[in-house]
């Protein structure tokens, strides 16, 4: 007699988008006191000697292909249809702007500054310096537009004493410029004017007749001729001017081409669309040189992930089917929450995307998936969210996830060429970078490169890593904090903040955009929590409601009571229960540092600037402040 089992089925393995992973199995060896050393088993291939070159091979083989496009701007300041440049029209332009430069006399030390925001003037500009072999450096518009004492600004013109200056308007940067930019250096608007000010018109640059000086410039690159100066985002201190070289830049790319050999397929050219901005090296020297490297299309998003603009992006995706998709989490999880209900929008994002990526923070459980849920619903499989770990020092490519099976918090192995060092740090291991796509060092600092470098060459991230399993080093490692967060209480009890920190927000989602943690030297964890605009819906209040009013509402205070009850629960001991928290009404600020324009926290500013409150929060003396019940 046969017998029928009474076991439940195992649930069915998701079923994923094909994508492959080129870097699976590692390298591990042990140095001395505790060391170790990880690589990837692949070695790194060949990769291009300068930038200029992968230009120069998609405008010969690809010319009428599109390199990037962006929407034109109407006269009532909306945004009409796309205007297209091919690869061969950005080598032309780009060649007469070389030869602007050229003339000019411009070098390394007297670059040229970018103010503007992502364009393609701002692109032409870029590459015009790319054949000259004169750096550039692409600076936060948030200096020149938020801040109102220009200090950043000012500290970036010192640090790199520019030779000439860009803007795409002079309306929107001119005060700045005024303020700022001394008098004697050039300034080079698009459109607009400064008043009392000369400059030149952007079509008069454009207009400069190119000449063999041009061939004789590209022809004078180096893998070591710097390309461009990215500014870190000045956690502590001032920000570091980074510098980028060819070297750097095109082994990163080779890099992300054999851990992503999605961007390499030759039967489709990746194709973005892409607001990260240019000032940032995920933006900028990641989505811009992938496009570069491998002949893909790249598509301006004048959208943001913030209720004002993220319209506009969720208006550009029902229209462009992206090859990959990147963005950062507060992104995803507006896009994640808009797909649910808009069927042009889930429909074209998917019809042709191959991954998704995300970077600059952590990625909510919740919101990762809701994704799933609606990719699957939609095209019967999902897509695989991408990630690693990076920084702007190394190029930024670093690690990458070995598989689809990937929780929030998994950065999986090295990249081919580069390699790891694990350092343990009071308990915590550093992971230490060394490789082609490294930077030299920071300009004009030679102090501050020696502080970052160890003996071995190896560049100090501060980053905390440790296993995703520690029985298979061959998935990698799962991001543990940043070790100068991390802090420790009145008890000598140590909190690591960047796992905690990534439970606040998943467990307060969609409500939670960021958090910032407290108790340095005290008795209890406290939360400092920026809320998301989804609290305007959760309150049931009009929509002109003050935003203090919001937050200070019944079912607002309701949620975060029950996710602090919840987080109590579920608490070990007194570094991850999080004893008292605040909702901030104030957004962090970009003039302080407390946030960068890309919208990552700086959790040692925040501190710094709002240490009343801090105190306030674990006095008692704070008004709405939440406390778990019933623990």
């Amino acid at each position: 007699m046969n017998e029928t089992s009474t076991q439940p089925a195992a649930p069915a393995a998701p079923r994923y988008r094909p994508l492959a992973f080129g870097v699976t199995r590692a390298e591990l060896r042990d140095g001395p006191n505790g060391t170790r050393y990880l690589k990837a088993e692949r070695a790194l291939g060949d990769y291009a000697a300068r930038m200029t070159d992968r230009l120069l091979h998609w405008a010969t083989v690809a010319p009428e292909r599109s390199f990037m496009a962006q929407r034109e701007r109407l006269a009532g300041g909306g945004l009409g249809d796309w205007r297209h440049i091919s690869y061969r029209e950005a080598l032309a332009q780009a060649r007469r702007l070389a030869q602007a430069l050229i003339d000019r006399r411009l070098s390394a030390d007297h670059p040229v500054l970018i103010l503007s925001e992502n364009s393609l003037e701002h692109a032409l500009l870029a590459l015009g310096c790319l054949l000259a072999g004169v750096p550039h450096c692409p600076v936060s518009p948030a200096y020149s537009t938020i801040s109102q004492d220009y200090d950043k600004l000012r500290h970036v013109l010192r640090t790199l004493t520019p030779g000439l200056v860009f803007a795409t308007d002079g309306a929107r940067f001119g005060r700045a410029i005024a303020a700022a930019v001394p008098e004697g250096v050039e300034v080079v608007l698009a459109q607009g004017e400064v008043e009392g000010r000369a400059h030149t018109a952007w079509a008069d640059l454009l207009a400069t007749p190119d000449t063999d000086a041009v061939d004789r410039a590209m022809q004078a690159i180096t893998p070591d001729t710097l390309t461009k100066f990215l500014f870190t985002s000045g956690s502590t201190k001032l920000p570091k001017a980074v510098i980028n070289t060819h070297r750097m830049w095109c082994a990163n790319q080779q890099q992300m081409r054999e851990s992503m050999p999605v961007l390499a397929d030759p039967g489709q050219p990746p194709v973005l669309i892409d607001w990260l901005p240019w000032n940032h090296t995920f933006g900028g020297n990641h989505n811009v040189g992938l496009t570069i490297y491998n002949g893909g299309t790249l598509y301006i998003d004048e959208g943001k992930p913030t209720p004002a603009l993220i319209g506009e992006t969720l208006r550009n995706l029902r229209e462009i089917a992206p090859t990959v998709y990147f963005n950062v989490p507060t992104g995803f999880e507006a896009i994640a929450q808009a797909m649910k209900t808009d069927v042009p929008l889930r429909r074209t994002l998917l019809s042709r995307v191959r991954l998704f990526f995300y970077a600059g923070a952590a990625l909510a459980q919740p919101v990762w998936d809701d994704l799933h849920t609606v990719q699957e619903a939609e095209i019967g499989e999902r897509i695989v969210m991408g990630t690693g770990l990076g920084m702007t020092e190394s190029g930024p490519f670093a690690l990458y996830i070995t598989s689809p099976r990937v929780k929030s918090g998994d950065l999986g192995l090295p990249t081919a060429g580069m390699e790891l060092k694990l350092v343990d740090m009071d308990g915590k291991t550093e992971v230490r970078y060394r490789g082609p796509n490294i930077t030299p060092g920071y300009w004009r600092s030679p102090t501050e490169t020696a502080a970052h470098y160890d003996e071995e060459g190896f560049f100090c991230s501060g980053d905390a890593v440790a296993w995703i399993d520690a029985e298979d080093i061959h998935q990698g490692l799962r991001f543990d904090g940043r070790i100068a967060e991390d802090f420790k209480l009145a008890t000598g009890t140590f909190v690591s903040v960047g796992p905690l920190r990534a439970k606040v927000i998943a467990a307060g989602a969609p409500y939670v955009q960021d958090v910032v943690l407290t108790g340095l030297n005290l008795k209890e964890v406290g939360a400092l929590i920026f809320p998301t605009q989804a609290c305007r819906a959760l309150s049931g209040l009009p929509a002109d409601t003050p935003w203090a009013e919001v937050l200070q509402s019944t079912p607002v205070l309701g949620h975060f009571q029950r996710t602090l009850d919840e987080l109590a629960r579920h608490a070990t001991g007194s570094a991850n229960r999080i004893a008292r928290a605040a909702l901030l009404a104030v957004p962090p600020s970009i003039d302080k540092g407390e946030v960068t324009d890309k919208g990552s926290i700086n959790q040692r500013a925040v501190l710094k600037h709002r240490d009343d409150l801090v105190q306030a929060l674990h006095a008692d003396t704070l008004p709405h402040t939440l406390q778990p019940q019933g623990n």
